[in-house]
């Protein structure tokens, strides 16, 4: 068996070092109690990929950490290892003999479990070891706890059920099984049946339709994930003990407002103390199930740039006894949506700062949706964290609690969607089950200070009751933003119109999102750039994306593009937040900025840094808005080094660039001069009328720049460009297509997207400066 007795971990310090030895000391103890006879002869199967971390999982003690950083306990018994293991069909009770092993808490279809082969709805898998109660925990109720089983969970100890069958995949769960004990030698039996896709549960975007090795299709559906897969453990506790502990900072009082839930603590009080470094800063009592404010003065806010910890600790008070204390950790922020310049946005500690981040599926290929190791849980949010973004969307997957506390303590927003049903409109049953689930999930991470947004519903997949269900959320959990809806314009969506943002999805994009007078403005989704890494492909050439690139290089430029036409264009105009596709491969997925296994970033990691931190930056500190003279004539010059002395004219209809100076002939000059007006199609943006052909405009037209005259809303909109600042200069990008700039390059001139794939999308070393126009007096006055 294994087993522990150690200092409980406390995440909330800045002491790595003693949580490494505290980690280290846990592992050392576990190894300890080991069944040499239990992992005799069990080997994992072969992973279709190997991450960094698949050989570092240990045989009977993967996952050695506790397992709920947010409410921590000084003794507790890791679970997790070899169990025996045995399929039946789906109606059928224990089987008389189990003759097969698993490595829990991997599910069967992985390499890391030991099994790796589909279930279906027909089959239930059953799971059985046993363990010994050490005998300090004698005079203590023992707690069973589960952190996530997929999907319908009952329990067994010495051949009693221990309470209910358990119903869902994502929330942790567990049971008092002390009435069940006894001394010496127990036997713990577990029956786990998983529908996936063909019951009513929520599944996210599991599917058992193919084979679980690497095959060609799946889109962007992935292998299911049957049974546990997260770490069951054993728990000490006294009669009377807190079962719950919620947190949430208040800074309009500089407090902390605290609820602790406990189970027989008929009379009792309870007592939370706030402290940093060893030192208390706060401490408060009150009642068990009441509200707490405890005071935290001078708070040091939370931030993804300085996401500071404070340490939390409640204590069970029977008079002046303390029957039970727990630890845990807290971070001082407020998140809400308010007026910023007159535009609608999320306000961080109330102030707006942009959260760009990506899409996170949380997929693993050796372990599926258990990642192998406590690093590489870390390792995605530490890349956002490197890539520069400070947000993350983790989609339609609830993850472990220890990947809240790195997103916590590493600094990283995030955006939680609740996991979808299948796409089919769900049943009566199937939605009581799904709303029950997630009032379970909020309560489990309400103290989380990185979440910061609820995503309900995704692009219509089981889509009901939207209003009535972002409004339930908001009331349940009045300290985050809601999202009733994301992808409100895609797939048949339905929008409720209500929560606190209005949430389109784009690709490639980023396309135009804006907000309303009361949601604000995000882009759930947009992105999706592909390359394939050979010898990195879940399988080899069946990888697709939203628009392939030829090249790492070619990649990065147009990932770069996209952050700095949010930067340039859907910012200003009204963007609070975006979301890219994806941080990782997934299957046969490609759009990932890493491939699948991990071990490959494919993208220039500074550049696309940089690109973020200057978006981030901008957000905080706007440039002043650029305005061009209406009603004046101008040349427009190149910026780019070397060709300073060239001027956007026509010529015969078409658009370009050529050299004008003070002995140019008068029709060159007037070529070369434009008058500047409001734009026909927004007044806030900018037309350009020829100077010796009047009422014709510069006009695109299948991405080439022309002048023509013409009439009409598309026309209207062809020859309207909105200004941005440049270096040395004036950028323009085109109404219609807000990523694509005026551009001259080889003499022509075009609308060209930085990173495109196009001829005149080419050159990016000089793109930057190939679009930036000086505004200079007009060689026709």
């Amino acid at each position: 068996m294994h087993s522990s007795a150690l200092p409980g971990p406390s995440p909330a310090r800045r002491r790595p070092i003693a949580l490494l030895a505290v980690l280290a000391l846990a592992a050392a103890v576990m190894l300890a109690f080991q069944t040499p006879a239990r992992a005799a002869g069990w080997t994992p199967r072969t992973a279709p990929m190997t991450t960094p971390w698949t050989s570092q999982v240990p045989v009977d003690n993967p996952l050695p950490e506790y397992p709920r950083p947010q409410l921590t306990r000084p003794d507790w018994a890791n679970l997790n290892g070899i169990w025996d293991f045995a399929v039946t069909a789906a109606g059928a009770g224990q089987p008389a003999s189990f003759n097969e092993q698993i490595r829990v808490p991997f599910v069967a279809e992985s390499a890391l479990s030991g099994i790796q082969r589909q279930v279906s709805q027909n089959d239930k898998l059953w799971y059985k070891r046993t363990f010994t109660v050490p005998a300090g925990w004698n005079g203590r109720r023992v707690l069973l706890n589960f952190g996530a089983s997929d999907w319908q969970t009952t329990v067994w100890v010495n051949g009693q059920q221990a309470g209910a069958a358990h119903s869902g995949g994502y929330d942790a769960f567990g049971y008092d099984i002390t009435p069940y004990l006894t001394t010496g030698t127990n036997t713990v039996v577990v029956s786990v049946y998983d529908p996936t896709q063909t019951g009513g549960g929520a599944v996210g975007k599991q599917r058992n339709n193919n084979s679980v090795t690497p095959h060609s299709g799946g889109g962007i559906f992935y292998t299911a994930a049957s049974g546990i897969w997260q770490t069951v453990w054993l728990e000490p506790v006294a009669p009377a003990h807190v079962s719950r502990l919620d947190l949430v900072p208040n800074l309009t009082d500089n407090t902390l407002r605290a609820t602790v839930l406990a189970d027989g603590a008929n009379g009792q009080t309870v007592r939370v103390t706030v402290s940093t470094g060893g030192t208390v800063v706060g401490t408060a009592t009150g009642a068990v199930g009441g509200q707490i404010a405890v005071p935290v003065p001078s708070p040091h806010v939370w931030s993804p740039e300085d996401p500071f910890l404070y340490d939390v600790r409640a204590d069970l008070l029977s008079g002046s006894s303390t029957v039970d204390s727990v630890g845990s950790y807290a971070g001082m922020r407020t998140i809400a949506v308010a007026k910023v310049n007159n535009v609608l946005r999320p306000v961080l500690n109330g102030k707006f700062v942009f959260q760009t981040g990506t899409l996170d599926q949380g997929y693993w290929p050796d372990g599926i949706y258990t990642a192998p190791t406590d690093a590489a849980l870390r390792s995605d949010l530490q890349a956002h964290k490197d890539l520069g973004f400070n947000m993350v969307r983790k989609h339609i997957k609830v993850e472990p609690q220890r990947w809240f506390y790195w997103a916590d303590k590493l600094g990283l927003l995030v955006w939680q969607d609740m996991p979808a049903m299948d796409t089919r409109t769900p049943d009566a049953a199937a939605r009581t089950q799904w709303e029950a689930e997630y009032h379970r999930i909020i309560d489990q991470h309400r103290s989380s200070p990185a979440l910061i947004q609820w995503v309900d519903e995704n692009e219509g997949w089981g889509q009901y009751d939207q209003a009535r269900i972002a409004n339930d959320v908001k009331a349940y959990d009045p300290s985050r933003l809601v999202d009733n809806m994301s992808g409100v314009n895609c797939c048949g969506a339905v929008d409720g119109g209500n929560g606190d943002v209005v949430d389109n999805h784009v690709y490639v994009g980023p396309g135009s999102t804006l907000p309303t007078a009361t949601r604000a403005a995000v882009l759930g989704e947009y992105g999706g750039l592909g390359f394939r890494i050979p010898g990195h492909e879940w399988f080899p050439g069946g990888g697709f994306s939203y628009e392939d690139q030829p090249s790492q290089a070619a990649l990065t430029d147009r990932f770069v593009g996209l952050i700095d036409s949010l930067r340039d264009n859907q910012m200003p105009a009204g963007l609070s937040a975006s979301v890219y596709t994806e941080i990782t491969d997934v299957e046969n997925e490609v759009n990932g900025l890493l491939t699948y296994d991990r071990q490959v970033v494919k993208v220039d990691a500074a550049r696309v840094k940089a690109a973020n931190l200057a978006l981030i930056n901008a957000s905080r500190n706007p440039p002043a808005p650029v305005t061009l003279p209406t009603g004046q004539y101008k040349s427009l010059r190149v910026t780019t080094p070397g060709y300073t002395n060239r001027y956007l004219r026509h010529f015969t209809g078409l658009a370009n660039t050529e050299v004008v100076d003070a002995n140019s002939s008068a029709v060159l000059k007037s070529d070369a001069t434009w008058k500047i007006v409001p734009g026909l199609a927004d007044g806030s943006c900018y037309s350009f009328e020829s100077r010796n052909y009047p009422g014709e405009y510069l006009r695109h037209r299948d991405s080439r720049v022309y002048r023509e005259a013409g009439s009409g809303a598309l026309y209207n909109s062809d020859t309207t460009f909105c200004a941005h600042p440049g270096n040395g200069g004036v950028r323009l990008t085109a109404l219609a297509y807000p990523d694509r700039y005026l551009r001259h390059i080889n003499s022509e001139v075009w609308i060209a997207t930085q990173g495109g794939n196009n001829p005149w999308d080419g050159n990016p070393g000089s793109f930057l400066a190939d679009t930036t126009w000086s505004v200079d007096a007009p060689w026709a006055p």
